[in-house]
């Protein structure tokens, strides 16, 4: 019996090694479940800013100064499980648990082009906007040129742009994501963020010009009902390039990326502009690799549009938010990819209808944002005296699992991609190590690598800032695509060649485009 148990001994900490190995490899940061109240399952993605991370750790220090009762037994890893209801049992739901096989993903994932290592920048960006998505810029512009001039008088100083010219166009906005200035004119000015070599490319009066013409699509067609029909065939091809160069992993998010204001704005203004600056009249939803942060599909949604897909026909926002998961999931289906999701669009409902199409999800509930039909509502409800720290307790109904974990609030959880038998563990850096089951960790693993990338990221989306709905999702598509250039650079043999950082890549790309790289001698 002496060596039974020396061998469990020996055994616990190879299994907590594995969990530590396991946790780190997934670039779980300290703070992502942040420990914020009673119940914390309202927020659907933690910050990973300084403040954050303080409001953290004093939260632990705290918790570590409160003294434990006298005599208290170390918490058990799972609550013990109260009878379930009558009503949960009608619809299916069980306190017994059964271990199931995570879904089967024989799919390699990355980039399914080798680039050569003497690729450049653009190179990587023209695999998503390449010279014929260029080309046709061009020959719209210059069709709204002249309409504009046939209907309100000549521009004797316009001359029809050309290829180059948009390419220089598209570089100088660029230029905003990496020098992060307030307007792309202060290339020209004598000022801090003036650029004396890109300025000499093309005169200010000249960009101003294109600015004031460009189109991706000059007309409305006659069949074209689409709010955003100016730009939906650049999203279009767009999405064409990231399915054409990219296989994503297993695991994936549903998420809004962060996107930073123009920095200088945002140092100079009163909050009520601010408030008032970040009312766009869209929202902007990604399905993102969480392995890699490529974010494999965009979606834009109106907020003031009209028919039965408008806001303000879909008062419900669960409602919403799960018409742009199956949106955003309907190439996914058949795959065994999982997804996932924050609380506004974790639902039953979702979750079984993505079953059937062989796509598995993990997300955050909450009783405030979350659609909770059908789930059941001793689940839902705190108990009046709160368990342990790690405990939790678990319901299933078929492969779905819901969970009720508790740390330093209560957190809930549905999944149908990870087994309820399997435990997982949070690790904290002042609290140590907190027992959760699986679904939870993996929940912290991939949730923490998306707020890595939107804190590399998205300091990196272009700062112009047009007033046209359309130019704006224009642009914040093409922050995405040069994003994910960057991401399919680091992966390629290039990288290996010259370590660009990603503010290099940037500058590199729109020098590049401006013509002042010859990269074609490099090839």
């Amino acid at each position: 019996m002496a060596e039974g148990g020396g061998g469990a001994r020996r055994r616990a900490p190879a299994l907590l090694e594995a969990a530590r190995a396991r946790y780190e490899s997934l670039h779980i940061s300290d703070d992502v479940f942040g420990e914020s109240g009673p119940d914390s399952g309202g927020n659907p993605f933690y910050s990973t800013s300084a403040a954050s991370r303080s409001s953290s750790a004093a939260s632990s220090d705290d918790e570590r100064e409160r003294p434990a009762p006298s005599g208290a037994a170390p918490p058990p890893r799972v609550a013990d499980p109260p009878e379930p209801e009558e009503d949960e049992v009608g619809a299916g739901w069980s306190a017994a648990l059964r271990d199931r096989p995570p879904p089967r993903f024989e799919d390699t994932g990355g980039p399914t082009r080798k680039m050569p290592p003497s690729a450049s920048a653009v190179d990587f960006f023209q695999l998503f906007v390449p010279d014929n998505v260029l080309k046709n810029m061009v020959m719209q512009t210059n069709m709204y040129a002249r309409k504009f001039q046939e209907r309100f008088g000549s521009d004797g100083a316009w001359v029809e742009v050309t290829l180059a010219e948009m390419k220089a166009f598209l570089g100088y906005v660029i230029s905003t994501s990496v020098s992060h200035c307030e307007s792309v004119l202060s290339i020209w000015s004598g000022g801090f963020y003036s650029n004396r070599s890109l300025a000499l490319v093309m005169s200010q009066a000249r960009f101003e010009k294109i600015l004031k013409y460009f189109h991706v699509v000059a007309f409305r067609s006659s069949q074209t009902t689409h709010g955003l029909y100016k730009v939906q065939p650049f999203l279009d091809s767009l999405q064409s390039g990231f399915d054409a160069a990219f296989r994503p992993s297993q695991t994936q998010v549903l998420h809004e990326p962060l996107i930073d204001e123009d920095p200088v704005f945002i140092a100079t203004c009163t909050e009520r502009e601010l408030r008032k600056r970040k009312k766009r009249k869209f929202s902007l939803w990604v399905r993102q690799c969480s392995s890699t942060g490529f974010i494999i599909q965009i979606y834009v949604h109106l907020k003031e549009g009209s028919g039965p897909d408008g806001l303000d026909a879909l008062k419900n926002k669960p409602q919403l938010h799960s018409m742009v998961a199956r949106s955003l999931c309907r190439n996914a289906a058949g795959k065994n990819y999982i997804i996932f999701t924050g609380p506004s669009i974790t639902s039953l409902t979702l979750f079984e209808e993505f079953e059937k199409q062989g796509i598995y999800c993990c997300g955050l509930l909450s009783s405030r944002k979350s659609d909770c039909t059908g789930l059941p509502l001793s689940m839902l409800t705190n108990p009046a005296t709160p368990p342990a720290r790690g405990q939790h307790q678990i319901r299933t109904k078929g492969n779905m699992s819901l969970i009720c974990w508790y740390n330093k609030g209560h957190f809930r959880f549905l999944t149908n991609a990870y087994s309820p038998v399997q435990q997982g563990v949070i690790i904290k850096r002042r609290s140590g190590e907190i027992p959760c089951p699986l679904a939870v960790e993996a929940f912290a693993a991939h949730l923490s690598y998306i707020c890595r990338y939107d804190d590399k990221y998205s300091k990196y989306f272009i700062s112009h800032k047009p007033n046209k709905t359309w130019q704006q999702v224009f642009w914040f598509a093409i922050s995405i695509a040069v994003n994910n250039a960057y991401i399919l650079y680091k992966m390629s043999d290039a990288y290996h060649v010259k370590r660009y950082s990603r503010a290099q890549f940037g500058e590199r790309l729109v020098r590049e485009l401006l013509g002042l790289e010859d990269v074609s001698s490099a090839q």
